[in-house]
């Protein structure tokens, strides 16, 4: 069914094409290499009315996906909840705030489990038995759960410092973790190596085209559930600075089929840590070129990618939207977590913390239109990075178990409470 969907990969740089193959940069000049669609074919098969019947998984918008064949890995990833954030906007004060809380996705509880899902049912496709990938966490998670559930051979890469959480949950899978002293761009130097010395498929090296797709989903379900529209603004997190290109495109694909009113005048904001910010600064200085970070130091490990592969089309997409980017400290991470958990109920990652700061300073800056619609993407849960926040939060009150010792600590903390519950 999908065979005529996909035409094939092309040069982000030059334009050149190539066939549907495990391949990540053109032979000519290196650029980065992304999938190219038959929108006429698509636009025969995908409409509202069909996409309204599928189920709620990134496979509903499967004509937008580089699958020849029906999906093999991942069936039940995506359709996480695009969720109205009324008390935190009041704290923002903006008027129309949405979180698109990934921090649940099956199965691993992060926006990653919708590339991998992509880029493993492309790998099936491709007759790979053995995968892995470069991870600052929670693409780990996502790799070897996935090819668990596929019957594939897993090795996942890491750094060294990785959260006690995110390395757990890899190595419950029974893929082979391997942790490499350095930090991430170590990593990913030495996956590109292993892909091709072994001609494994890595879904963020040789799978990389087919794998960045997958995040498109996302913005497939900010615009149908915000009543089939784009929003005014929307706040990403950027690591490798994929997703928030993707999150555009998924606007203008949809625009493109009629499935929103176009063009799209979505404004693109990008958010990173202040200890590793090479999108962001590049970004704020107004530079053609990312300048890569060398020894990134932040809480928010999952985003700490010194050299970003899509750094430069991240940058260059913010300032054509209108956007900005900008990035905070660990402090004010760690208080966006807080304000996010006490005014929605929501628990984030430190990504997440990031996501919210950001959001919370452009905001203030004027940068964000107090009136317009926002959209936060939270990616990642933070049951996973609880170290950030274990000095930080309140140890329990222990009391005797009895009533007495309960009322005696309603009086001390909150007198008023006391008299109501006469």
């Amino acid at each position: 069914m999908y065979q005529h969907m996909v035409r094939g990969l092309k040069c982000r740089l030059c334009g050149k094409r190539y066939p549907k193959e495990p391949l990540n940069f053109c032979t000519e000049d290196f650029g980065p290499l992304e999938v190219e669609y038959d929108y006429e074919a698509v636009a025969r098969s995908m409409s509202k009315d069909a996409i309204r019947n599928r189920p709620h998984t990134i496979w509903r918008y499967r004509e937008l996906l580089p699958i020849d064949g029906e999906p093999t890995v991942g069936l039940h990833v995506g359709g996480t909840p695009l969720i109205r954030a009324d008390r935190l906007a009041r704290a923002l004060g903006v008027s129309e705030l949405y979180i698109k809380n990934d921090a649940v996705n099956h199965p691993t509880l992060s926006f990653k489990d919708r590339v991998v899902a992509v880029a493993l049912s492309k790998a099936v496709e491709f007759g790979f038995e053995t995968v892995g990938c470069a991870s600052t966490g929670n693409l780990a998670g996502s790799v070897a759960a996935n090819a668990a559930a596929a019957g594939l051979n897993a090795y996942v890469l890491i750094p060294d410092n990785l959260e006690q959480g995110k390395v757990l949950g890899a190595s419950i899978y029974g893929a082979k973790v391997i942790a490499i002293k350095g930090n991430y761009d170590h990593v990913n130097r030495l996956c590109s190596q292993i892909a091709f010395r072994f001609g494994w498929g890595f879904v963020n090296v040789n799978l990389r085209p087919f794998y960045a797709e997958g995040s498109k989903s996302m913005g497939f379900e900010i615009a149908e559930d915000l009543g089939w529209r784009a929003p005014d603004h929307v706040v990403a997190p950027m690591a490798g600075g994929s997703l928030i290109g993707k999150l555009h495109k998924a606007f203008v694909e949809f625009a493109q089929l009629g499935l929103i009113d176009g063009p799209i005048r979505t404004r693109m904001f990008g958010a990173q840590a202040t200890g590793c910010n090479p999108i962001s600064n590049t970004v704020k200085l107004n530079a053609n070129k990312v300048r890569p970070v060398r020894d990134p130091q932040t809480i928010a490990k999952s985003l700490a990618i010194g050299d970003p592969a899509d750094g430069f089309f991240a940058s260059k997409l913010i300032r054509e939207s209108g956007g900005w980017s900008e990035d905070v400290d660990d402090d004010e991470i760690i208080d966006a977590m807080l304000l996010l958990g006490e005014t929605e109920g929501i628990f984030t990652e430190t990504a997440g913390g990031v996501t919210v700061a950001v959001a919370r300073k452009l905001i203030e800056q004027g940068k964000i239109d107090r009136d317009g619609s926002t959209v936060l993407c939270i990616t990642g849960n933070g049951l996973k990075t609880q170290e950030a926040l274990i000095d930080k939060i309140a140890r329990p009150v222990v009391i005797a178990p009895d009533l007495a010792a309960f009322e005696a600590l309603v009086e001390a903390a909150a007198p008023d409470l006391a008299a109501v519950a006469v």
